[in-house]
């Protein structure tokens, strides 16, 4: 058996330090010294790669968005069109948007621009439907001719004065 050298207690004189920098005990190996460096090393070849991974990732997750964007486009649309092929839909968006009527029907359409409208009280109210007197069409054709054939401005313009309208 091999001999036991007793242990004796070792005391430092006061003059020394009572610990070293941790950095003094260390040890370093060739081998880990090899391994730094090649860890380095990667991390210096592989970071252009990985921001181009990155900013790819985050370009592709943003064309996902707009796919998703424009696909929900494209499916309202295709509902918009289904809706148009439903003759009264078709009818209803005449009446709203064109103000068409079918023939006998009475169309009424309220302005409320917020003014209001007295009526004079020694005038008759009638409840007999009344023609007019204009020709709507001569109206037309000479609003149209006015327009195209001036040099005035808009604000200029009034509107013609056809014979036969009080």
């Amino acid at each position: 058996m091999a001999r036991r050298t007793p242990s004796i207690p070792v005391v430092l004189p006061d003059d020394a330090p009572a610990q070293t920098p941790w950095f003094r005990n260390l040890h370093v190996s060739g081998l880990t010294v090899t391994v730094l460096i090649l860890i380095i090393g990667a991390l210096v070849v592989l970071a252009p790669s990985l921001r181009v991974l990155v900013e790819q990732r985050q370009e592709l997750a943003a064309l996902e968005q707009r796919v998703a964007e424009q696909q929900a486009l494209v499916d309202g649309l295709a509902t918009e069109i289904d809706r148009w092929q439903d003759p009264a839909f078709i009818e209803a968006q005449a009446r709203d948007r064109l103000l068409y009527v079918y023939p006998g029907d009475i169309s009424y359409l309220v302005i409320d621009d917020g003014q209001t409208i007295e009526i004079d009280p020694l005038q008759p109210i009638s409840d007999e439907i009344q023609t007019t007197r204009v020709d709507w069409s001569r109206a037309v054709l000479l609003s149209v001719m006015t327009a195209a054939l001036t040099d005035r401005e808009a604000d200029d313009l009034v509107a013609p004065i056809v014979q036969g309208t009080p």
